[in-house]
């Protein structure tokens, strides 16, 4: 895996603490590499209004950042923004609830829904049924989906 430089985590970290500043929100960017890009984890005072609307404002900064730095992060790096552990916690519930979700399939032998989901959680989802060696597929037409698990 390739890392990314210092000076690109460097101008995007500044890049987010402007933007929130500009939001009138004072909080501080801390950046650490993972395996699929750059995990920015976002905190202090007023990041509550991020997560409102189910992290709606979060979801819209994420896109905003890795369009920014498309160009500095090829195709396959991406940004992940979080803050005050916002999504590792909704992160760690999608995924307890896809591993529940497989063990029902099993046990029932009918395949399950979890939705509506946009495409970063269903990667979540799939990944983690991936973990538990089942199936799952999403469905439908916009950029919000449903995942179906199989066992």
């Amino acid at each position: 895996m390739e890392t990314m430089s210092a000076d690109v985590q460097q101008q995007i970290g500044k890049f987010l603490e402007d933007l929130t500043n500009a939001m009138g929100l004072s909080l501080r960017a801390t950046t650490s590499e993972t395996d699929g890009g750059l995990r920015v984890d976002l905190d202090g005072d007023g990041g509550e209004v991020l997560l409102r609307q189910r992290g709606e404002a979060l979801n819209a900064i994420q896109h905003i950042v890795n369009t920014a730095f498309r160009r500095q992060l090829g195709d396959d790096r991406r940004v992940l923004v979080d803050c005050q552990h916002f999504r590792r916690d909704k992160d760690t519930e999608l995924r307890q609830m896809a591993r529940f979700l497989v063990d029902k399939a099993r046990r029932t032998g009918v395949p399950q829904e979890i939705g509506p989901l946009n495409a970063y959680e269903r990667r979540i989802v799939h990944m983690a049924v991936a973990d538990e060696n089942a199936t799952s597929e999403s469905i439908g037409d916009a950029a919000v989906k449903t995942v179906i698990i199989s066992a």
